[in-house]
C-alpha cells in the first residue's frame, strides 16, 4: 500500500475541519445576538456571556435580561444613540412548558 504524503495531509486537514464543524460548543455572546454589545467593555462581554449561561429559570434570566437592556439603553442615550431592539428572547428556552390538556 503506497501512501502519498499529499493525500495524507489532505485527509488530516479534512478531519480537522470536520471536527471543528461539529464542536460548536455553548452559546456565545456576539454583536449579532446581544443588545448593547458595542456599549460593553471586553470584560463586561465575558461576564455577560457567563451570566447568561448560568441561569436555571426563566424568571431569573428575564430579570437580568431586562436590567441589562435598561443599562445598555442608558449607555446608548448618553452617546446620543438608540439601542436596537432585541431580535429574540434569549431566555425562551427556560420558559416553563405549557401544561398538557
Amino acid at each position: 500500500m503506497h501512501f502519498n504524503l499529499r493525500h495524507l495531509f489532505v485527509a488530516l486537514l479534512l478531519l480537522l475541519l470536520a471536527a471543528s464543524a461539529f464542536s460548536r460548543g455553548p452559546w456565545r455572546a456576539s454583536d449579532g445576538n446581544t443588545s448593547g454589545w458595542h456599549f460593553m467593555s471586553a470584560e463586561e462581554r465575558i461576564a455577560h456571556q457567563a451570566r447568561m449561561r448560568s441561569f436555571k429559570t426563566w424568571d431569573e434570566c428575564q430579570e437580568y435580561r431586562l436590567e441589562h437592556h435598561r443599562l445598555m439603553d442608558a449607555r446608548a442615550r448618553e452617546r446620543g444613540m438608540s439601542l436596537a431592539p432585541s431580535r429574540r428572547d434569549i431566555c425562551e428556552h427556560l420558559r416553563p412548558a405549557a401544561p398538557e390538556r
